[in-house]
């Protein structure tokens, strides 16, 4: 985790971190309120938001803007599938090493975010 010298890491902080960080599910902020309060029954949905905020202004975690934006612990370079019906979104595992390091007319990609839009399996059936 990168941290400014001055900031600390608040147990609060810790705790979200660690929560998007084992889940795969690209949870809303309301989500992570939901379960983080479970361990930190006294945090607010405020607080879940500035941290959220702050996590991804940093780099340490990916928000996924949709009608409700959605953050993901893995900042690994992945794409994302999402469904136009139930609006899951799921993990795109494939490697894009063209993209990785790459030098442009216009610059060097250090990290890009890919989105794919479809119907899952499940509301196919």
């Amino acid at each position: 985790m990168i941290i400014n010298k001055k900031e600390r890491i608040t147990n609060q902080k810790k705790i979200i971190l660690d929560y998007l960080k084992s889940t795969k599910n690209h949870p809303s902020a309301e989500k992570v309120y939901k379960e983080v309060k479970k361990k930190l029954p006294r945090i607010s949905l405020g607080t879940v938001y500035r941290i959220l905020k702050n996590l991804k202004e940093k780099g340490e975690i990916l928000e996924i803007s949709i009608e409700v934006s959605h953050f993901d612990g893995d900042i690994s370079p992945h794409g994302h599938f999402i469904c136009q019906k139930c609006k899951k979104i799921y993990d795109v595992e494939e490697k894009y090493p063209v993209l990785k390091q790459k030098k442009l007319k216009v610059g060097e990609i250090k990290n890009y975010q890919i989105y794919f839009y479809g119907i899952c399996k499940k509301c196919k059936k």
